[in-house]
């Protein structure tokens, strides 16, 4: 087959970067599409994988800009799918749907969103989705009926034991990896469902007792989307991004307003504490809240409860081991992603069929 794969997110090239390459692997030509995105085109550009970039304008911020965007990016990816005889199109994006509908072309989109929580995406894809693959535990809302659930996450594709093993080497080409340390994210919660959600996260004061908070228990390190005040230069993360999983699976914890990295830390075993309006809300991180303690969030009204649950942890003895448990129980109650998503799109929509009759089936890929 021709496949596309279109990439709007720096999560989204981690989901499909291994499934790329099986589907390349198996004699399948592959497409990968993008949009200008914080560090999407340098991950691209540093694993190999071939790809073109259909809107490298900034993204606008506004409701009209967004979707001016989107139907630039809808008239691009429609010529490309015409121009290169795409047999199937996947993503997480709205186009993805929208033009495969034009085209009359199979589609999977992929989705760990709750669509309550991102009503925008479900009001652009809603009508032309085909199908939606995502985690037993989201709510997709109206779009249930075109929905496809396993046992499993985004982040599993690229951070299950099969597709990823820790190394330390990676950390001290950095720093010693010895001394603890901690891992600290600001997000630009700029995002559309951000702004929709007028979300908050860590301020200044709130970074700064962060830090105060930890450094006697360790190095602090930061990586930022956003620009950061002068008094936290020092503490700023310049890696390789391809290294970033390495170093969170050796951290002691790690602390910040995105969602995404909360999630890859608590696959990873690490302590992973997550300030933001989304706290409570998600249903991924839900699960790995309270069924499997991996994370935990807090409503950024109440900072003295993230400070609490930070000087908690740093007195909890064997926290390290106590966490690597509880990674091993979530493990044993999902599936391979990768392995799954490659097998689901090379027999599509045969493998539709065989979930909705037979969800039992994806247990074959652990």
């Amino acid at each position: 087959m021709n496949v596309l794969i279109q990439l709007s997110h720096p999560a989204h090239f981690h989901l499909y970067k291994y499934v790329a390459k099986n589907l390349m692997d198996d004699g399948h030509k592959v497409f990968i599409l993008i949009k200008t995105k914080d560090i999407l085109e340098d991950l691209l550009t540093q694993s190999g994988l071939p790809y073109e970039n259909i809107l490298k304008e900034a993204h606008r911020k506004s409701k009209m800009g967004v979707l001016w965007d989107m139907l630039v990016r809808d008239w691009r990816m429609l010529r490309f799918v015409h121009k290169n005889k795409i047999d199937l199109l996947t993503g997480s994006t709205p186009e993805v749907a929208q033009v495969g509908w034009l085209t009359r072309k199979y589609r999977v989109n992929t989705g760990e969103d709750d669509m309550r929580i991102v009503p925008l995406f479900q009001q652009m894809a809603g009508p032309f989705i085909q199908c939606i693959l995502s985690p037993e535990v989201c709510d997709n809302w109206k779009l249930e009926p075109k929905s496809v659930k396993y046992a499993g996450y985004h982040k599993l594709a690229y951070l299950h034991p099969n597709q990823f093993t820790p190394d330390k080497r990676v950390v001290e080409k950095y720093f010693p990896a010895e001394r603890p340390y901690f891992i600290l994210r600001f997000a630009k919660l700029k995002a559309y469902h951000d702004v929709a959600a007028d979300a908050h996260g860590i301020n200044t004061e709130i970074a700064q007792h962060l830090v105060d908070l930890l450094l006697p228990h360790g190095d602090v390190y930061i990586t930022s989307e956003r620009e950061l005040e002068p008094q936290f230069e020092k503490y700023r993360l310049n890696i390789n991004p391809l290294d970033i999983h390495h170093l969170m699976a050796f951290a002691t914890m790690y602390i910040g307003d995105s969602q995404s990295m909360a999630v890859e830390a608590a696959m990873l075993g690490t302590p992973s504490l997550r300030f933001n309006d989304f706290a409570g809300r998600i249903g991924v991180l839900e699960e790995l809240e309270h069924k499997y303690n991996l994370t935990f969030g807090i409503q950024p009204t109440h900072p003295e409860q993230l400070y609490a649950k930070v000087d908690e942890l740093l007195k909890m003895p064997d926290l390290h081991e106590v966490f690597q448990q509880r990674r091993k129980k979530m493990l044993e109650d999902k599936i391979d992603v990768t392995a799954f998503l490659t097998w689901f799109i090379e027999n599509y929509p045969e493998s539709r069929k065989t979930m909705l009759q037979q969800p039992d089936f994806q247990w074959r890929f652990k």
